[in-house]
């Protein structure tokens, strides 16, 4: 790795575009990786073993190495947003801009710029407000979000799956079958939502409490956004938009499934214990800022919901009126796009409505929006929605769900086909658009591109992940890679 090796202040002042290129070509990734993930290791043991004082100095070497930050522009570089520019309008798109932007990232004489404001939609008509940094922020906020991450995921709540590594939705789907399937498990759910969670925390307790580089923090908190030409201050929250973000928002939100448990499951020493919790059967899932709480009564729920509201209100954040409640498990309650609910006693998670909807809503825009495409482009573009619709359920009881849909795709579709042939009969149609083979018939295709048909997806149950493996901690690396091949 020599072309990779780490350089001197003067030749970052000098180095030319040409070197610089063929530098970040040269960089070896799996090593850059594995000094990075040395350090975050080292951080993960002392945190583990109380040492802070260790923890802040190994965080403080890691956000100065070489190596991330050639990982942090990699990461801003090659996620879904390295298309998408602040308001300086740059983006880094070649090997030499990348090269030479890493050696400028620096905490000294650092100033944030604002943050460009968007909104997208909601699926519920509302609009979501997103904070865009620049290229040169979202790499600063890159290199202290791997050097915080250890940190978070060591002090973590166990059962809290949203934006952490190798946890997933299907995970809290799965534990949730463990809570509620059994005739024993706690009957009633309140469904929690917080009110604008990354908008809202207070700045004054992310400072306080979150281990890392105080004036670099104030930088990415108080940037400020610019809407319409006009500078806008940010005096709380944290930007959705940022690479940091959902890190602080975790954090954030790190002590309530601890709070539940000294309330209910302590006995009179204020020991912790699960069979203390045997008679409420009190339990949260939580992921990022939506969570459930299980229990056997109605009225724990209501205390256990008041509870939550003073430790929300500490952060500067509430909970959705509109959106937390106390249901039963008869009756059903939707978590992360699925529906749970028991039906004779037997429990069933499947695809929620709104779920459904959104996502055949979004096909029929599609078709609706491509009336004079190719048909094999057009397969292309649904089968790559359809594939990731099906493949988020098929850990749930999709079956009739994916039936659904294939029926509701193929009205589109032959509607679609009927409006660019008006003049053509139902047969010609039919054999110009659609083949069969000799198992099915209604095949969408072009020569040897075949639209995918969602009832194809087989439903495999989801292995729950081990609450105590720390990704970050080399002993658990073969549990990982172990996973990761079983999950293909």
């Amino acid at each position: 790795m020599n072309m990779a090796s780490q350089i001197t202040r003067h030749e970052w002042a000098t180095i030319d575009r040409k070197k610089a290129e063929l530098r970040w070509e040269l960089i070896i990734w799996e090593a850059v990786k594995r000094k990075v993930n040395k350090l975050q290791s080292r951080i993960a043991k002392a945190v583990i073993k109380g040492n802070y004082n260790l923890a802040r100095k190994l965080e403080y070497l890691l956000t100065k190495s070489y190596y991330v930050k050639l990982l942090s522009v990699k990461k801003v570089t090659t996620n879904k947003g390295k298309r998408t520019a602040g308001v300086d309008k740059k983006l880094w798109q070649t090997s030499a801009t990348k090269y030479i932007n890493a050696l400028k990232l620096s905490k000294r004489n650092y100033k944030a710029k604002p943050l460009k404001r968007i909104y997208i939609s909601k699926t519920n008509g509302k609009e979501r407000p997103l904070g865009i940094p620049t290229m040169f922020d979202r790499s600063m906020q890159a290199i202290y979000a791997i050097a915080l991450d250890p940190i978070a995921e060591s002090k973590a709540d166990r059962i809290s799956f949203g934006f952490r590594k190798y946890r997933c939705c299907a995970d809290a789907k799965e534990y949730l079958f463990k809570l509620l399937g059994k005739k024993i498990s706690g009957r009633w759910v309140l469904e929690g939502d917080i009110r604008g969670c990354f908008d809202n925390i207070s700045h004054k307790w992310i400072e306080e409490n979150i281990p890392i580089n105080k004036e670099i923090l104030k930088e990415f908190l108080k940037s400020g956004y610019v809407y319409n030409k006009k500078l806008f201050p940010t005096k709380r929250g944290t930007p959705q938009g940022g690479i940091i973000s959902p890190i602080l928002a975790n954090m954030t939100l790190d002590g309530l499934e601890m709070l539940l448990k000294r309330e209910y499951w302590s006995n009179e020493r204020g020991t912790i214990n699960r069979k203390y919790n045997r008679i409420n059967k009190i339990n949260i899932v939580r992921y990022a800022d939506d969570f459930v709480v299980t229990a056997t009564n109605k009225e724990v729920l209501e205390e256990i919901k008041e509870l939550i509201e003073d430790f929300l209100k500490e952060r500067g954040l509430q909970l959705s009126r509109e959106k937390t409640k106390i249901t039963h498990i008869n009756d059903g309650f939707d978590f992360l796009g699925w529906n749970f609910r028991k039906y004779k006693g037997k429990l069933i998670i499947k695809p929620a409505k709104k779920a459904y909807k959104s996502i055949i809503n979004e096909i029929r825009e599609v078709i609706k929006k491509h009336k004079t495409i190719k048909q094999g482009e057009l397969i292309g573009i649904l089968n790559s929605k359809i594939r990731g619709w099906c493949n988020y359920h098929s850990s749930a009881c999709s079956k009739k769900s994916y039936q659904s849909l294939d029926s509701d795709v193929f009205k589109a579709l032959w509607n679609w086909a009927r409006r660019r042939h008006p003049n053509k009969s139902k047969k010609w149609i039919k054999e110009e658009y659609w083949q069969s083979n000799e198992t099915r018939d209604w095949i969408f295709s072009d020569g040897d591109v075949k639209l995918r048909f969602a009832s194809d997806t087989k439903i495999v149950r989801h292995r729950l992940i081990k609450f105590d493996a720390n990704p970050y901690l080399p002993e658990y690396d073969k549990y990982y890679l172990g996973r990761k091949l079983k999950l293909r």
